[in-house]
């Protein structure tokens, strides 16, 4: 009797042991799974429209890839990006990927994550001075010179040119400025006054419009930073019977703008093909949290450093190539860009 008690406990406390093996390998295996890596991405705004698209394509890729995503929205508060930095720093992030609010605002924030061994991109907006691990964008002066081009081919010599550019916190916004300034002036072309819309805030163009409308008189077009706040003088334009008179030039191709160049009303976009921009950088960011080197075609100097650059090329779309470039490409359907005209 006590040998088969003997046995019947020795079979026991094997199935024991085996059981705790078994729930330790499965705790291990279990825990191993649940070890994705971080990335954080700080959005500047969701103010322009490009930036919820490239915020979908970015998570979706990134996923794909392996990774979770931490999407942040500074709602263009530059204190509150440095909060959203500094809280990735705490969570341990392998990689925290910033659309600058204001690049010189949070350097000091973005060093600390340097320091702390975290990964850092400048995603479409250069940070200045920290040395980031990669800058993705498009090529930002060339952005400029595609528009002056467009109005070069549109006007003759001498005429006279507006400027509504982004805000000077926005580091493209100077690229851009310089490649569209050395084309007018190229082509003897004279640019009569010059605004700065702080923050991206399109409602701040019209009423730059509204207390100078006397300018209005003499002005043969207007640049503007970006389709919102082209949007925005058109809209102008059009209350006072001079739009397609005066002609709009802005970037990002958003469905309005497309759907005006359609119309008449916008002369112009530059294409920026922000879902293969957010891809690459999803890509690069999950490499990057790998410990993988990455090769970068160029460098860039933010003003200390010299850090690896990607540049993707813009496109200038008109009337005359809206299909091939927007609709054939899948950026937006032909039904939507034609909503108001016959194609």
């Amino acid at each position: 009797m006590r040998k088969l008690y003997g046995v019947m406990l020795g079979l026991c406390m094997i199935c024991l042991m085996g059981c705790s093996n078994g729930k330790e390998e499965m705790t291990v295996k279990q825990s191993k799974e649940e070890e994705k890596l971080q990335i954080g991405i700080c959005f500047d705004s969701f103010v322009i429209e490009r930036w919820q698209r490239d915020r979908d394509v970015f998570v979706s890729t990134a996923q794909e890839l392996g990774a979770q995503v931490d999407v942040q929205n500074a709602n263009g508060d530059a204190n509150k990006q440095i909060e959203q930095i500094q809280y990735f720093i705490e969570q341990e992030a392998d990689v925290i990927v910033i659309i600058p609010t204001d690049a010189e605002k949070v350097s000091s924030t973005v060093k600390e994550a340097k320091k702390a061994g975290i990964k850092v991109i400048a995603y479409d907006r250069l940070l200045t001075d920290v040395g980031a691990d990669l800058y993705i964008s498009f090529d930002n002066e060339k952005v400029g010179r595609l528009m002056a081009q467009a109005l070069v081919d549109e006007l003759p010599s001498g005429s006279n040119i507006i400027m509504m550019c982004g805000p000077q916190t926005d580091s493209n916004v100077a690229y851009i400025q310089k490649g569209f300034e050395e084309v007018i002036q190229e082509h003897g072309m004279n640019i009569k006054d010059r605004m700065y819309v702080d923050g991206w805030k399109p409602e701040l163009a019209y009423q730059y419009m509204s207390s100078n409308y006397r300018k209005l008189n003499n002005i043969d077009a207007i640049m503007c930073g970006n389709d919102s706040v082209a949007s925005h003088i058109v809209k102008y334009l059009s209350e006072k019977r001079k739009a397609g008179q005066i002609q709009v030039v802005g970037q990002d191709a958003e469905l309005e703008a497309c759907q005006r160049i359609v119309e008449g009303t916008q002369l112009m976009t530059v294409f920026k093909n922000v879902d293969e921009l957010a891809a690459k950088a999803a890509e690069y960011a999950v490499a990057l949290a790998k410990d993988e080197k990455i090769e970068a075609p160029a460098t860039i100097s933010d003003g200390t450093y010299k850090i690896p650059y990607i540049a993707l090329e813009p496109i200038a779309v008109n009337n005359s190539n809206i299909d091939e470039v927007i609709i054939e490409n899948g950026f937006h359907l032909k039904e939507d860009v034609y909503l108001n005209v016959q194609p």
